[in-house]
Parts: structure tokens; C-alpha cells; sequence
């Protein structure tokens, strides 16, 4: 799969993965930064942005389209960073391609499988009438139907653009729905590990990483570091940028 990209700077290459629901443009503001020190490639994972649709949405298909982005890129060995979704993405591609990763961050999830936690989500994007909403404040309202906060909903709504005469959606909802069981696993590890260097960022106020899954990231990923970002929940990039961009930095410019 053919997945839609943006490149900005020169330098070792660095790709960054987004979350679910989230796409490239997420990363704008880190990109500015980073660009001035790398060869920053954002991504559009299959299913969502600009990327190609797919019925199957698990880890293993995810890391084979990234394996054929570096291929058709001639990247043999990047840095890569992913968040939430995109994290457990860069996690699977770490753990069956060690060797194309020099050094990975992993913000704000561990790799196990996680309970259902976007029920009302999904509720909330589907309540959106596409057909009939005539305005973005007419989709935020039906989506606070079930999204109170004010944030995640400006956040899902950043997928919603006018084609012709209607809203549509540039992520594949349903496809996303239906492969949500995939989504909630735990990146496949097959007795692998990744001897390279890692860093994983907790947000502060974040209940994705638990003390719980210390040793099950330290048996995949030996040579790990953690840090916290005070103050900030699940999307730390967005709610502190310019402490997540030189927490970033200062962890990429350190010898390995």
C-alpha cells in the first residue's frame, strides 16, 4: 500500500506515525522544529488522511506498508517515533525490523492490549448525518452528543472536509470500527525484541502506560528510558509542543 506522506528538512530521516483518528497534520508544529535538525517524514497510516482504505487494520499490515514506504524511499535506517496507535505501529516495525531502526520513541502506550475505550467515539462519529449537516458546528454539536470534551472534538473533527455538496470523512469509520479489535491488540512480538535504543514518553495524567507493563517493555525492549511529562494527559505533543519537541531532541542528539 501506497501510503500518503509529507517530507520536510534534510538529515538522518526521522518518520513519524500518528494516532487513531489522527493523520500527518496532526505533527505540524513538531515538524517546524525538527525539521530544522532532520529529514522529517510524516505518514498517513492506511485508513486514515490521504492514505488508501483497507478492510484490514492490524499491526502486522501496518508494518508492511511502512516496511514498503522505507523501500520505496531507499530509507535503510531511520529514526522513527510513534504515538498511540501509531506507537504500538512503530513498536511492530521495530520488533520485526530491527535493523532499519536506529532509534525509537514511543509516546504515550505500552504494548499490550488495551480493554475497548472509544465506544462513545464511535457513537459520536456516527451520530454526525453527513448527508444533512450543513456546517462543522453542526457536526460538533451531534458529535457532543457523546464527546463533552471540547478538545478530543475539535481534534475528531479536524477528519471532516467538504466533497461536492456533503461532509465526508477522509478516515475510514467503518473500517476503523470493524477493525478496532485489531487496533486494541498488543503489537505481535513472536518471541522478538528490539536491542536498540528507546524512549518511552508517559503523559503525566495519561492512564495508557501503567506500572503494570514495566516488565512486559523492558522483556521487548531492553535498552529502554522513560520519561514523564508532567501535566499533560494522552496527546502530549499537543498540550506542551515545545517541552515534547526538546524532550525529543534532546533524547535524538544523545550519543547511543
Amino acid at each position: 500500500m501506497k501510503l500518503h506522506y509529507k517530507v520536510s528538512g534534510k538529515g538522518e530521516p526521522l518518520v513519524i506515525l500518528h494516532g487513531l483518528f489522527g493523520s500527518l497534520d496532526n505533527w505540524r508544529g513538531q515538524v517546524k522544529a525538527l525539521s530544522e535538525h532532520y529529514q522529517v517524514y510524516t505518514v498517513d497510516l492506511r485508513n486514515h488522511g490521504l492514505s488508501p482504505w483497507s478492510s484490514g487494520m492490524d499491526y502486522p499490515s501496518i508494518r508492511d506498508d511502512l516496511v514498503e514506504f522505507l523501500d520505496d524511499h531507499s530509507l535503510e535506517q531511520v529514526l522513527l517515533l510513534g504515538h498511540s496507535m501509531g506507537g504500538k505501529a512503530a513498536m511492530q516495525l521495530a520488533l520485526d525490523h530491527p535493523l532499519r531502526i536506529r532509534k525509537l520513541i514511543v509516546v504515550d502506550i505500552a504494548p499490550v492490549r488495551y480493554p475497548p475505550g472509544h465506544n462513545e467515539v464511535f457513537q459520536g462519529l456516527f451520530n454526525v448525518d453527513l448527508k444533512h449537516v450543513q456546517s462543522r458546528k453542526d457536526a460538533d454539536a451531534a458529535l457532543a452528543e457523546y464527546v463533552d470534551e471540547v478538545g478530543v472534538r475539535q481534534f475528531l473533527l479536524m477528519n471532516l472536509y467538504r466533497d461536492h455538496n456533503h461532509f465526508a470523512w477522509r478516515m475510514n469509520l467503518d473500517g476503523l470500527n470493524k477493525a478496532y479489535d485489531d487496533i486494541a491488540d498488543a503489537p505481535e512480538s513472536h518471541h522478538n525484541h528490539y536491542d536498540g535504543p528507546t524512549l518511552f514518553i508517559k503523559g503525566g495524567a495519561s492512564d495508557y502506560i501503567q506500572e503494570s507493563h514495566r516488565s512486559k517493555i523492558l522483556h521487548l525492549f531492553p535498552k529502554v528510558k522513560a520519561r514523564v511529562m508532567d501535566g499533560v494527559g494522552h496527546w502530549p505533543h499537543a498540550e506542551k509542543p515545545a517541552a515534547f519537541t526538546k524532550l525529543v531532541l534532546r533524547y535524538l542528539q544523545q550519543p547511543d
